[in-house]
Parts: C-alpha cells; sequence; structure tokens
C-alpha cells in the first residue's frame, strides 16, 4: 500500500508539472551597441528661426536643420525597438525594416537603413529629422565601399547540380538622354490637394486613417522629376547627396521593381539637397513598394 500511495504522488506530481503553462517568449530589445551613432549634435548654432547646423554637405555647405535634431538617443532607440519589433515602421506601416546582428555588409547596411527610417518617420509618416541631422548617410558610404564579411550560412544539403540556365534575353536600352519613363512609377497623387492657404495640402491618407499634409509643390511636375530621377541614374547616385547610391534595373524581377521605387524616392526625397525635396507622403510609391514585397 505504502508503494501503490507513493506511484500516485509521483504521478500526480509529473502531471502537474506536465500543465503547466509555457511562459510566453520575451522578444528583447536590438544592442545599443549595434545601433549606428548619429555624429551629430543637436541645437548647434541658432539662427533664431528653429533652424540649426547640419552636416557639411559634399559641395562643403552646411545644411540647415530642426534644432529639435536629431532626437535624444534614448528617444531613438526606444522608437527603433518598436520598429524593429513590428518588423515595419510603426509611423508608416508600409515601410518594412530589419535589424541583422551579424558583421556582414548586407548586416550592417540593413541596420543603416532602420535607423534612417526611424529617423525619418519619428511621429508620422516622413515626419522625423533628416538624415543631413545625422552622419548616417556617410557611415552608410563607408559601409558600401568597405570590404565584405559574410554572414555566417549553414552548410547548404547536398542537391544534383541543376541544369545551366538559358542566357537572359539582353535588356531594351533606354531611350537616349535618360531612363525609359515607362519604368518610371507614377505618383499616383496630384499636386495642390485642398490648400489650406499656408502652403499645406492634401497628401496620402495614412495607415490610421489621417490625411497627411505635405507641401503645395509636391509632387513635382512629371517632366521635371524624369529629368532629376535620369541624372541620378546616370551618377549611379543622388546628385544632391551623393552619399545614396542609386540602381534602376530594368528587368521585370521584384528585386529590380523595388531599386526602382526606390531611385524614385531618393529622387523625390532629394530634388534640391540633402534630404531637401518632397515626403514620400506626397506619392503612393511606398504602397507601391510594400505591394511589389507582399506579391
Amino acid at each position: 500500500m505504502k508503494f501503490f500511495a507513493a506511484t500516485l504522488f509521483l504521478s500526480a506530481a509529473v502531471a502537474s508539472v506536465s500543465a503547466a503553462p509555457a511562459k510566453p517568449l520575451v522578444r528583447r530589445d536590438v544592442d545599443p551597441a549595434l545601433v549606428p551613432e548619429f555624429g551629430h549634435p543637436a541645437g548647434l548654432n541658432p539662427t533664431g528661426t528653429g533652424d540649426c547646423d547640419g552636416i557639411t554637405n559634399a559641395a562643403g555647405v552646411v545644411v540647415k536643420i530642426p534644432c529639435a535634431c536629431p532626437p535624444p538617443r534614448a528617444d531613438f532607440i526606444q522608437s527603433l525597438n518598436a520598429n524593429v519589433a513590428a518588423g515595419r515602421a510603426v509611423n508608416n506601416p508600409g515601410v518594412a525594416v530589419s535589424f541583422p546582428t551579424d558583421g556582414s555588409k548586407a548586416s550592417k547596411l540593413a541596420r543603416m537603413q532602420v535607423a534612417l527610417v526611424t529617423l525619418q518617420n519619428l511621429r508620422g509618416p516622413g515626419v522625423g529629422c533628416p538624415a543631413a541631422s545625422t552622419t548616417f548617410l556617410a557611415q552608410q558610404k563607408a559601409i558600401q565601399d568597405g570590404a565584405d564579411t559574410p554572414a555566417p550560412a549553414p552548410a547548404p544539403a547536398p542537391a544534383p547540380a541543376p541544369a545551366p540556365a538559358p542566357a537572359p534575353a539582353p535588356a531594351p536600352a533606354p531611350p537616349a538622354g535618360g531612363v525609359d519613363p515607362a519604368l518610371v512609377p507614377e505618383f499616383g497623387l496630384q499636386s495642390g490637394i485642398n490648400p489650406t492657404g499656408t502652403g499645406d495640402c492634401d497628401g496620402i491618407t495614412n495607415a490610421a486613417g489621417v490625411v497627411v499634409k505635405i507641401p503645395c509643390s509636391c509632387p513635382p511636375d512629371r517632366a521635371s522629376f524624369l529629368q532629376s530621377l535620369s541624372a541620378n541614374v546616370a551618377a549611379g547616385r543622388a546628385v544632391n547627396n551623393p552619399g545614396v547610391s542609386v540602381s534602376f534595373p530594368t528587368d521585370n524581377s521584384k528585386e529590380s521593381r523595388i531599386a526602382r521605387i526606390q531611385a524614385s524616392l531618393v529622387t523625390l526625397q532629394n530634388l534640391r539637397g540633402p534630404g531637401v525635396g518632397c515626403p514620400a507622403a506626397s506619392t503612393t510609391l511606398l504602397a507601391q513598394q510594400a505591394a511589389i514585397q507582399n506579391s
């Protein structure tokens, strides 16, 4: 009887342990040591009108930025953590983000990109601090120009050698003088909608159902935009912001269509100088980008 009672007690204990609910996994914040430093202080040489000194651009000109930029690092890291946890910019959900932690060039560039996205969307779609309030673009260029450290990858399973792929058909040559306009995404929004009388007009309606206010001159006329885009593509980088590379592949792959959207966004946001142009919210480019990414 004693042996029987002990067995019952042990069985009940095992059952109790087995039935204990599993603790939910807690997502950890990013390692602050992997978050790039701003490289520039806020509040430098205020003009008294809300502007302060940003970085000195490639032309040797000091870019003017809001004196509140860049934000306090603790606030920035808090926003970055929220974006990484969501897998996209919380304040601009059409923009996906990732934060890989290895030392490869691709991962370092991905971390720079999420830092830029967080910076530029701190308070809403395209509402934040300009890249010129940091040295992020210079850091990005240094990574792009540096040697690569490949990311660790699992050993591939043995597989039969694939048959050789047929040679791809040559891409059609763009018309003389620039990119093929048929491959340039449409803005999807016209300028000058519902002017307030203070220079603001209606942009896109964001994910929260709020109409974003944009400059009434945005988006620009398509002809001048195509001219700027063609100049950027010819240079391989934003002419007005040389630290930002651009490419404009002409095939129909998902990667190439996203690259063309990105070249359009870079051109739009740097029309007249580093970070001086039209916000993404003056177009549907981010929604088009998300549709391609999710297709």
